[in-house]
């Protein structure tokens, strides 16, 4: 019997011991980015894989509840 309590133990203790979870690491929120409250009058509305972005300028913007952050495209 005391033999059976201790394989046990010894089996709880690797369990809790050992993991498989593994750390996930996110890319760093730049913080430099550049918010732009009103669009300017030249720009266009355009559509990329059905999202709609704001252009001027040669880049492209995405409309937030800020105002326009750049976008990657």
């Amino acid at each position: 019997m005391k033999t059976f309590i201790y394989s046990i133990a010894f089996i709880l203790f690797i369990l809790s011991s050992t993991s498989c979870v593994t750390r996930v690491h996110r890319k760093p929120v730049h913080k430099t980015t550049t918010i732009v409250r009103v669009a300017p009058k030249g720009h266009k509305v355009i559509y990329i894989k059905g999202n709609k972005y704001y252009k001027w300028n040669n880049k492209h913007y995405k409309k937030t509840k800020k105002g326009f952050v750049v976008v990657r495209l």
